[in-house]
């Protein structure tokens, strides 16, 4: 079946997903991660003092019927740390989402809040960790407490055959995960760079791209072109 033949996301979640995101949303492991999010929630930025911070760990968004796996860093401090839905309400969703809407993946190319209407099709967006990190950079051991989280949410989404990993993080989340179940013994022959494509073990494809963030898409090391693309090809493998 086609992207353009599946219909949008509804707001109803299986059970298993369900019990997944109240374990994620309630997880307090990080005493770190715990701390830096909350204080953010707490101080706020001055173009947000008027915002309610979620200031919690962030659970995935999207198709729990997708085909198409789209694997991130982390949440933003003053994006979906504020907002509480992945790649919402800061520069790499404003760079993102409309490019999903392109490419048939998102009803509306805004994402403003977890109210504001927006539904994916065949997609569905994580993180290799689930709170804000201090400078975006998580610690191992912070990665390694949040990757049973991912580790469900792969054998949840029966239906996964692409995974696009933004960012060298995410691309070794994916491989970590593979590592973990015993169907990847050496990562070396998997080298992140943009547009990367491989034929995993376990029978998905992952493709990389660069993380739409700021300082990518700012310096032009990550443009709009380049990212369709990728879409492009996601959505192209996962309708094969």
């Amino acid at each position: 079946m086609s992207i353009a033949a599946r219909s949008f996301a509804s707001e109803r979640c299986p059970h298993w997903l369900n019990d997944l995101n109240r374990r994620i949303v309630s997880c307090s492991i990080c005493p770190r991660l715990v701390a830096y999010r909350e204080k953010v929630a707490r101080e706020k930025r001055r173009a947000y003092k008027d915002w309610d911070y979620w200031g919690k760990p962030v659970p995935g968004f999207g198709d729990p019927n997708a085909r198409v796996l789209v694997l991130g860093l982390a949440p933003g401090a003053h994006g979906s740390n504020r907002t509480g839905r992945p790649f919402t309400g800061d520069a790499s969703g404003n760079f993102m989402y409309p490019v999903l809407h392109e490419t048939g993946f998102a009803n509306q190319p805004n994402a403003t809040d977890r109210d504001d209407g927006l539904k994916l099709k065949d997609l569905y967006i994580t993180a290799a960790v689930r709170c804000a990190p201090p400078d975006n950079q998580p610690l191992p051991e912070e990665l390694s407490n949040c990757a049973n989280y991912l580790d469900d949410e792969m054998n949840g989404l029966k239906n996964l055959k692409v995974i696009v990993a933004l960012g060298r993080i995410g691309f070794e989340a994916y491989l970590n995960h593979l590592k973990r179940h015993a169907m990847l013994t050496n990562k070396s022959a998997y080298i992140f760079s943009h547009a990367a494509r491989y034929q995993m073990p376990d029978g998905r494809t992952l493709l990389a791209s660069y993380h739409p963030s700021n300082q990518n898409t700012q310096t032009g090391k990550l443009t709009r072109p380049m990212f369709v693309n990728v879409f492009k090809e996601a959505a192209r493998l996962a309708a094969t």
